[in-house]
């Protein structure tokens, strides 16, 4: 019979209900084939406490998804999220998606090609695979989009699309809840599988494309808050693994402070100043070009955010 693998697909949610339907219902139809290692798989949904009416939905629905459990806790972030649905997984191999990500039908069959090849070369589990990641603002045909330079990933650990035997993650220690705000829990679980040895696989075909609203001016504030909680994070990361390479991650380096700097012109291109170009192009139905040049002042906010988190732990030590 050789390998054999279970699934559990770990996805954590808060108040994306729209979105989450088709997540779900693209894992509900995956295509095995005939002589697929997959003997099941199972999808485990952690509601981290939706008031969007998730929940209301999913209990009306569930006879469309025979797949699923659910589960919910009090809103309490992603981390805690992952946790739970990790510890409810009753499946050998984890899959962490996020729910507002839509996949292909060979999703499974290819994370499971993946996953039983690379034993065999490597003669042994300590690995993970990492699919593909595809941005889209595609809401009504997510998986029409086609592969992008920016969608390209330098992650080692990203829980965007991540298949690993469960009992890593187990000695590994699971995520760290104390990352509370945006950013870098995934990345830092990473270093710690690093440790252990662990070594990353790709897995292109395994393809997800990530939906999320098309880039507006409106959405500004909340993303520089977002850069703002992901700089005190990154040096809350730094926390605990004080080494250059976790720097380098979190544009705490002078060379980041220098490049942002100069980019942005030591903050003088800003949302302010650069309002009437990015809704220019927004106008132009050029939505993304939009924000990957706002993405100039977003990481001048992210690297002065570090520096500022960096200095009043100083203080406090």
């Amino acid at each position: 019979m050789g390998e054999t693998v279970f699934f559990s697909v770990v996805i954590p949610t808060y108040n994306r209900q729209p979105i989450l339907e088709k997540c779900l219902r693209a894992l509900e139809v995956q295509e095995l084939s005939k002589s697929s290692s997959v003997t099941d798989y199972e999808i485990v949904l952690v509601d981290d406490g939706s008031t969007d009416g998730t929940l209301e939905w999913l209990a009306g629905h569930k006879e469309e998804f025979p797949h699923v459990r659910w589960f919910q806790q009090d809103h309490a972030g992603p981390a805690a999220a992952r946790n739970l649905g990790v510890k409810q997984a009753l499946g050998d191999t984890i899959i962490f998606i996020d729910s507002d990500l839509v996949v292909l039908k060979n999703f499974l069959q290819a994370h499971a090609e993946a996953l039983v090849q690379g034993k065999e070369k490597l003669e042994s589990d300590r690995f993970f695979t990492y699919g593909a990641v595809i941005n889209t603002c595609n809401f009504d045909n997510p998986t029409s989009e086609p592969y992008k330079v920016t969608d390209f990933s330098a992650a080692f650990f990203a829980t965007g699309n991540v298949a690993i035997p469960k009992h890593w993650l187990e000695k590994a220690g699971l995520f760290d809840t104390s990352f509370q705000l945006y950013g870098w829990e995934d990345l830092e679980l990473g270093v710690r599988l690093k440790k252990l040895g662990l070594t990353l696989t790709k897995c292109p075909e395994a393809v997800g494309y990530h939906w999320h609203p098309a880039f507006k001016l409106e959405q500004i504030p909340r993303l520089i808050d977002q850069e703002i909680q992901r700089g005190r994070m990154g040096v809350l990361f730094y926390q605990k693994h004080p080494t250059w390479e976790v720097r380098m991650m979190i544009q705490m380096t002078w060379l980041h402070r220098l490049l942002w700097g100069i980019l942005s012109l030591n903050g003088t291109l800003n949302e302010r100043t650069m309002a009437p170009l990015l809704q220019w192009l927004i106008n132009l139905g050029k939505p993304q070009l939009a924000l990957e040049i706002a993405r100039i002042f977003l990481n001048w906010y992210n690297v002065k955010g570090v520096y500022q988190a960096y200095a009043e732990m100083q203080q406090i030590s």
